[in-house]
């Protein structure tokens, strides 16, 4: 098995070198991979007296050491291949579509199996054009190529007439496969694609197909999302960054060479960094080829002045920058610590153990919307304040709310959001309704009742319950408007507002105060919070509008994007800036401490 990491990444790319380990690679297939990739001709190069240029003299060499990669980890006698993923991060105008043509073609000049596919997957139907026309290009400039191979131009495919292979090109759908056996695939811009809910299912398809053949290969070739990373783009990049690092050094897993042109951390995280040209380089593997700083650095002052959506647009696809929180000018001003302020060590158990009171928050619970809950306590030893956050909704919100599906089902891959379905004796009890079965009514009801609430509120609930019952909660505060079943579900627990243990929070400009707060806190490093991926969505979503006299936070725009999980905090705020206090809790009692381990943490079991 051959170390695929590259740990010392961040001093390759500063120094402008290769991003490729050190491999042992086989140094003949390698040459004559790439002996047939150098012959392609660039089909819109500038022509010369011997005709438009080889990709040998034209091509970027970053890109000639992916081919020297994909074909110098095969191992023809031992037929084994030692590489069976490569992933690709480079920025736009790299020409990777170009360069993914001359590959497909190479791979089936070389390829000797008879009677299978090699396929190019586009995002859309004008990438997928744009490759297969590269192609049948680089075929009519070649002598050799036009001998061998027939472009089907309104199939979009390549065939070659030796070895009866299809090399197809093809527009994302859920059919990419027909039950032929793969030698290669070739994936462009995934990041388009990672928007999609069944991007996974069709890349585990496309996996198997390759799988049936020891020499099948995986390219993908992307830039950076120009949205929040999310779905099957975020999984194969987190899993390709992992790699890199060294943290699956030793472990069988499937080899996946890791290509990645972004900037180091401190640069990344740092826009005076960021948007200095002089660093550009470090990210750009084809410049002076396809791209020029005399080009890029105009373009990107004309879309910095238009605005911070065009501006973090113009990044994330030509400098590769991470969408993360808080990169608009409409933003709330606390966004932009929001990440600096993460602390992966406040899971909901070390809240409770850190902290001397305690005040829980909800929003939202609609059918289209998420139910959001925050935890916000004060540490007894700082008098920092100590968040943990979690959400539900509704499994009809993934096809009511398509635009976000990917990013719910990755929040509740990561343990941040539980997606509710309603239960089935609501029908059964409907049916039973329509048909008029009084005794079946009669037996469904009576199940009714011993059932109680629905998932998300009975869990809402529970939690709220375990932190008084420790005595460490104050009240829970809740948006007076749309949440009656939990106003119903926290009174058979004694929260109400009878005993001041529920209250009311004003909304729109009375939160003022309470987002003035937060964001100071974080600034001061006084508010930390567990680092969950579904509060920072929501964080990034929020939108500050100036009304006459105050500020109010709303979406950052009327459609899919939710904040039900980032409210309730600034609900939290409203009350813990009062410095409120409890009697006494359970913590108090030294007699208590022995037994912690087995009341903490039953919350979500």
């Amino acid at each position: 098995m051959w170390d695929l990491s590259c740990p010392n990444w961040e001093q390759r790319l500063r120094a402008g070198r290769s991003l490729i380990p050190d491999l042992p690679l086989n140094e003949h297939q390698a040459a004559r991979g790439l002996i047939a990739f150098d012959e392609c001709r660039l089909p819109d190069g500038f022509v010369s007296a011997d005709g438009p240029p080889r990709l040998g003299d034209a091509a970027g060499q970053w890109f000639r050491d992916i081919v020297r990669a994909a074909f110098g980890s095969w191992d023809p006698v031992a037929r084994e291949r030692f590489i069976r993923d490569i992933f690709c991060l480079a920025p736009k105008g790299s020409s990777k579509t170009t360069y993914a043509a001359a590959l497909l073609l190479a791979v089936m000049w070389l390829n000797k199996r008879r009677n299978c596919q090699a396929i190019f997957v586009g995002p859309t139907q004008s990438v997928s054009d744009r490759a297969f026309e590269q192609a049948a290009a680089m075929i009519e400039l070649s002598p050799d190529f036009r001998r061998r191979f027939h472009p089907v131009h309104h199939e979009k495919t390549i065939i070659d007439l030796d070895y009866n292979v299809e090399g197809k090109v093809k527009t994302f759908d859920l059919n990419i496969l027909t039950g032929a056996i793969l030698i290669f695939a070739m994936i462009d811009e995934l990041h388009l694609l990672g928007r999609s809910v069944h991007t996974t299912k069709v890349l585990r398809q496309i996996r198997g197909g390759l799988d049936k053949t020891p020499e099948g290969l995986l390219v993908i070739t992307t830039t950076q999302s120009d949205e929040i990373p999310t779905g099957a783009f975020l999984d194969e990049l987190i899993y390709a960054r992992k790699i890199r690092d060294g943290e699956f050094r030793g472990r069988e897993i499937r080899p996946m060479l890791p290509i990645l042109y972004e900037f180091p951390p401190d640069i990344a995280r740092d826009p005076a960094k960021w948007q200095d040209p002089e660093n550009w380089p470090m990210v750009m593997p084809n410049l002076g080829r396809s791209t020029h700083l005399r080009d890029l650095i105009p373009d990107w002052n004309s879309e910095k002045e238009k605005g911070n959506h065009p501006a973090r647009i113009w990044a994330s696809q030509h400098l590769n920058i991470e969408i993360g929180v808080g990169m608009r000018t409409d933003r709330w001003p606390g966004a932009q610590y929001w990440e600096r302020r993460a602390d992966p060590s406040l899971t909901l158990d070390e809240v409770i153990r850190r902290c001397e009171v305690i005040v829980t928050a909800g929003d939202g619970g609609g059918l289209d919307d998420l139910l959001g809950l925050v935890v916000l306590g004060r540490d007894r030893e700082t008098q920092d304040w100590l968040c943990w956050s979690y959400g539900w909704c509704f499994r009809n919100v993934l096809e009511d709310r398509k635009s976000i599906a990917s990013y719910l089902l990755d929040f509740e891959k990561r343990g941040e959001l539980t997606i509710c379905d309603v239960d089935p004796w609501v029908e059964e009890l409907s049916e039973a309704i329509r048909g008029g079965d009084v005794q079946a009514q009669a037996t469904i009801r009576a199940q009714f009742k011993t059932r109680g609430f629905p998932r998300h509120i009975t869990e809402f609930v529970a939690i709220v319950k375990q932190i008084k019952d420790l005595g460490l909660l104050y009240c829970v505060g809740l948006d007076p408007e749309g949440l009656g079943l939990t106003v119903e579900a926290l009174k058979q627990i004694g929260v109400t507002e009878e005993n001041k243990l529920l209250a009311g929070i004003g909304q729109g400009y009375r939160l003022m105060n309470a987002l003035k707060t937060t964001e100071l806190k974080l600034q001061h490093g006084m508010l930390w919070h567990s680092g969950s991926s579904a509060m920072g969505w929501c964080v990034d979503n929020l939108k500050i509008e100036p009304t006459a006299t105050a500020i109010r936070a709303t979406k950052q725009n009327a459609g899919d994007l939710k904040i039900d999980i980032a409210m309730p905090l600034f609900f939290a705020a409203d009350v813990m800036s009062l410095n409120p206090t409890v009697e006494g809790s359970i913590y108090d009692d030294p007699a208590y401490w022995p037994a912690k381990e087995e009341t903490i943490g039953v919350w979500l079991a």
